[in-house]
């Protein structure tokens, strides 16, 4: 096997799964806080290679690298005969139960709630302790502008070298990565820009250059913030709401098709993405790589934790969604109509990964 593909399975499998535990061990701390049984903790999909008991819970490896799952004992409501049925199948078949916690369904709704919001959750946090590391190691750039391109919009504007750029169209900036975001991927005809000189906030209005990703304003800078030290933990909260920023974004693009079928990408995708970075950053050295994956590895779990609070069935947000339902009206929602809802969410999504599937493995021979 060729090293450069084996480095790009590596990488693969370790984002992935940090992400994974993350996202359910999110799930299975809050899950035990708020006294609820854990009946299995596994990490990846397909047969068992690894696992043990302990506490009550089983904790499982399996062989293909995706996804994960916390398994709570009767996570649906059960009515009382299905619920004692189910307890005796499981002591006859020697499951170790830990009797001082109580099942997913038995818990109030407010802790079934926190359990289930803690894995997004977990994944956000995820990303800022990843955020810290590469802000500490790579820094930031700022948003003072350092070169105003003769010819284009922030010249004619009144834009000058030394501005500070604070806000386009109302929305607040810090990084200059964000100037980019905006202007690339905001439809708007035109941007009010606001910007502070001398201490003075001024304001101007300019029309990009350009369209799609060439929308061009004309401004550059070199405003590098050196993040190795305490300045690191506010910029990496930072670089998680530039990618927080970019997630919302991408997914409001998705929802009014402006995004094309080649922007989305699943896990044959992201492994191209690693493959490509590992293959372009090697030449700088290890450690380069290491912090390439890192990013990514932010990247994919800010989206993933956005991803799993959209009210989709089958996703978190979809069971917060019937959460929040029974904790206004105060009682839950027939455990049948939830249970055909979730399945047809599922259908859905497995429709979904098929094409995402196919349209990354076309994109692969394609290019």
């Amino acid at each position: 096997m060729d090293l450069s593909i084996l480095w790009t399975i590596i990488s693969f499998i370790i984002i992935f799964s940090v992400i994974v535990i993350c996202h359910e061990g999110g799930h299975f701390l809050i899950a035990r806080l708020n006294g609820i049984r854990v009946i299995e903790f596994t990490v990846g999909l397909g047969p068992k290679i690894l696992h043990f008991k302990k506490g009550g819970t089983e904790f499982s490896l399996r062989a293909l690298p995706f996804g994960g799952a916390c398994i709570f004992e009767n996570p649906d409501e059960l009515d009382e005969e299905e619920a004692e049925k189910e307890e005796e199948e499981k002591l006859t078949k020697d499951i170790e139960i830990d009797k001082r916690n109580k099942s997913f369904a038995e818990a109030n709704v407010f802790s079934r709630i926190a359990t289930v919001f803690a894995g997004p959750i977990f994944n956000i946090i995820l990303a800022y302790f990843l955020g810290l590391i590469v802000v500490f190691f790579c820094g930031e750039v700022g948003t003072k502008v350092d070169v105003v391109t003769p010819g284009y919009p922030a010249e004619e504007a009144g834009i000058q070298a030394g501005d500070e750029i604070i806000k386009i169209n109302g929305e607040r900036v810090y990084l200059f990565s964000e100037i980019r975001l905006i202007t690339y991927l905001d439809n708007a005809d035109e941007f009010v820009i606001e910007y502070k000189r001398d201490g003075q906030v001024y304001s101007t209005t300019l029309t990009p250059k350009g369209n799609g990703q060439q929308r061009l304003i004309g401004i550059q800078s070199k405003d590098f913030v050196d993040c190795s030290n305490f300045k690191m933990f506010k910029y990496s909260a930072l670089e998680v709401r530039y990618w927080l920023k970019v997630t919302f974004k991408s997914l409001k693009m998705l929802f009014t098709g402006k995004l094309k079928k080649d922007d989305l990408a699943g896990p044959v995708g992201v492994a191209q993405v690693i493959d490509s970075t590992i293959e372009e950053t090697k030449q700088y050295g290890v450690a380069t790589v290491v912090l390439n994956m890192v990013n990514i590895a932010l990247l994919l779990s800010v989206n993933l934790g956005i991803m799993n609070l959209l009210p989709f069935p089958a996703l978190d947000g979809g069971r917060l969604l019937f959460l929040f339902i029974e904790a206004i009206i105060g009682k839950k929602v027939p455990k049948k109509v939830e249970a055909y809802i979730h399945v047809a969410g599922i259908i859905v999504l497995l429709i979904l990964s098929l094409f995402v599937l196919v349209n990354d493995i076309t994109k692969f021979f394609r290019y």
